[in-house]
């Protein structure tokens, strides 16, 4: 018999939620870019994990930034000279994991910039 929570989230737990998930990518990616302290990359790792847990838990999806600053294969975290490769070639941004050897493929340029540079009012008016 089930002895947990039923239902729906409340918007409540949903945005503490979120609040938890960003500020534990907010410590991998600091935890990554702390540089050469051995296990440091394996602390990175176990925040993504958690941040992913929290996220599965209450249904909430990672925001943009942080699921493309984790690799889909090994959950390794990619920012920064020792996670990834980055190299932009004929419009795309191909990155590659260094530990498993994913490579990830996005279009330079996205919707949101092109929306803010057609509403600059320097058109017709």
């Amino acid at each position: 018999m089930r002895t947990g929570r039923k239902g729906r989230r409340s918007k409540e737990m949903v945005e503490i939620a979120k609040e938890r998930m960003d500020i534990l990518f907010a410590k991998a990616l600091e935890e990554e870019a702390g540089g050469g302290k051995v296990g440091s990359s394996q602390k990175a790792e176990r925040y993504v994990d958690l941040a992913r847990r929290i996220g599965m838990r209450y249904n909430v999806r990672m925001r943009r930034e942080h699921r493309r600053a984790i690799c889909r294969s090994c959950g390794a975290v990619l920012p920064g000279p020792r996670g990834s490769r980055v190299r932009v070639r004929r419009g795309r941004v191909i990155i590659s994991c260094k530990k498993c050897g994913q490579v990830r493929r996005y279009r330079l340029g996205s919707q949101e910039s092109k929306k803010e540079t057609e509403g600059d009012g320097k058109g017709k008016e």
